[in-house]
């Protein structure tokens, strides 16, 4: 990884000549600049929106008319059956169509794809038309294929009235088939920062007209150890782009990669600042041994079944784990289905497809699963067989279940093993408003003072499948 982009050059773009591009179309409606400054305060407190950055900062829309997008964006808003917008698309559609710089930070599956991509739709339709040989308009960036491919699916769905071209780049697929696409000239590229490096830097492509950058799930590709990755593709962007950048968290390493690439940038968040987990989740604990997950499993999910008639998602550590405990599930009559990093993407596909459509029940995943996988509904439960390495990751699991404002439970199976982590998830616990069993804060207090704390047995909790 660390040779990929080793000859891609920093562009010196005070030696290019760059046409001049139009990035602000915002008008604001009669409606959302009659309201008072009281009114516009009082929505922001009931949705838990902040804002910050230079003024002026433009002010929230309540209706999907109120956003003056075209009427060809408009029609394909209203045909998807949305009644209104979500909290984040409220804030974030007047500062990006604005042509700000923009920080969007909100939980997984609060509508922070089309956050961007109808801002995006309209840039491009404002801008000349491409010429042969020229790259793409805008970049949507994603830490993984399985989030690129549900990217491309909106903006398959929401740019074929303006007759929009994509393409998805991502690594594990057939470089061909994209090359003829980038040949044939796109306004939109999906990638994951690999692939397109790769593909940039052998000259079947370059970013020259970008004029839109998004980064989504900037917190997930730091994660991942993107970073060198997408500093050498900011570097190949011209520098009065649009950039706009989002995230489910704000951790330092997101502030200074806005800091270094967003200039004068807005921000908006909805919900608290600090990592939280959504309150409409509920979250179950099982204070157990390694010995004792199979069963309590079991007992989550009811019998067979019950379990058939669930969405539940099995979230394991490792790959390995992840093919034992989908085999144990198997062998006791689960119709349930394992994927992870191991397996093929024609495997992974069809595995999410029966998913979707409820011919597998119970889905076993790593934290592959947790972040990027293209929407199926929410999950009627999500169980955490394992604990994950931090409470980030935990944070991303539970949010599979109780989003776009409907309830989930969550399990999770803690051991000894995670008792590092039992302070942190404390935190979010409080924060949420939630029952902290009395052993996981005997754990917290243990580990603060030096000591360790075996533990067995576990709290109860209703079963899954009933």
């Amino acid at each position: 990884m660390s040779q990929l982009g080793a000859n891609l050059v920093k562009i010196d773009w005070a030696r290019e000549q760059v046409p001049r591009f139009e990035k602000n179309f915002y008008v604001q409606s009669a409606v959302v600049k009659g309201r008072s400054e009281g009114e516009v305060e009082a929505f922001r407190r009931k949705w838990a929106i902040t804002v910050d950055g230079p003024k002026p900062i433009p002010r929230p829309i309540e209706k999907f008319q109120e956003a003056n997008f075209p009427s060809y964006v408009l029609k394909e808003i209203l045909g998807a059956g949305f009644t209104k917008p979500t909290p984040i698309q409220s804030q974030g559609w007047p500062m990006a169509l604005s042509g700000r710089d923009l920080v969007g930070i909100a939980e997984t599956g609060s509508g922070k794809t089309l956050a961007y991509i109808l801002p995006a739709i309209v840039h491009i339709n404002a801008q000349p038309l491409l010429r042969p040989g020229e790259g793409p308009i805008v970049l949507l960036l994603a830490p993984t294929r399985e989030l690129a491919g549900q990217i491309k699916e909106e903006c398959d769905k929401f740019g074929s009235s303006s007759k929009l071209k994509n393409v998805c780049l991502y690594g594990g697929a057939p470089r061909q088939k994209q090359i003829n696409a980038l040949r044939g000239g796109v306004e939109i590229c999906i990638a994951t920062p690999g692939r397109l490096i790769d593909l940039v830097e052998s000259g079947y492509t370059n970013l020259k007209r970008i004029t839109y950058l998004v980064m989504d799930e900037a917190d997930r590709m730091l994660d991942m150890g993107f970073e060198p990755q997408i500093r050498k593709i900011v570097d190949q962007i011209r520098p009065d782009r649009q950039t706009l950048m989002w995230s489910a968290t704000w951790p330092k390493e997101v502030q200074n990669l806005a800091h270094d690439y967003l200039k004068d940038y807005l921000q908006v968040n909805v919900g608290s600042l600090s990592l939280s987990a959504s309150h409409n989740v509920r979250q179950l604990f099982e204070v157990c041994t390694n010995y004792e997950k199979r069963p309590k499993l079991l007992r989550i999910l009811g019998t067979p079944h019950q379990a058939h008639h669930t969405k539940v998602l099995v979230f394991t550590s490792t790959k390995r784990m992840a093919d034992e405990v989908n085999d144990y599930l198997q062998q006791s009559g689960y119709r349930s289905l394992a994927i992870h990093g191991d397996k093929g993407q024609n495997e992974r596909d069809w595995t999410m497809d029966q998913f979707k459509k409820g011919s597998c029940a119970v889905l076993v995943a790593t934290d592959v699963a947790a972040r990027g996988l293209g929407e199926f509904g929410a999950s009627d439960y999500v169980i955490n067989y394992d604990f994950p390495n931090n409470i980030e990751d935990y944070v991303h699991r539970i949010g599979r279940t109780g989003r776009a404002g409907a309830h989930g439970t969550a399990y999770t199976f803690f051991t000894d093993a995670s008792a590092r982590l039992a302070r942190q998830l404390i935190a979010v616990l409080d924060e949420a408003r939630q029952d902290v069993p009395r052993e996981i804060r005997d754990m917290a207090n243990h580990e603060r003072g030096g000591g360790t704390v075996n533990h067995g047995g576990g709290a109860g909790g209703a079963r899954a499948g009933g």
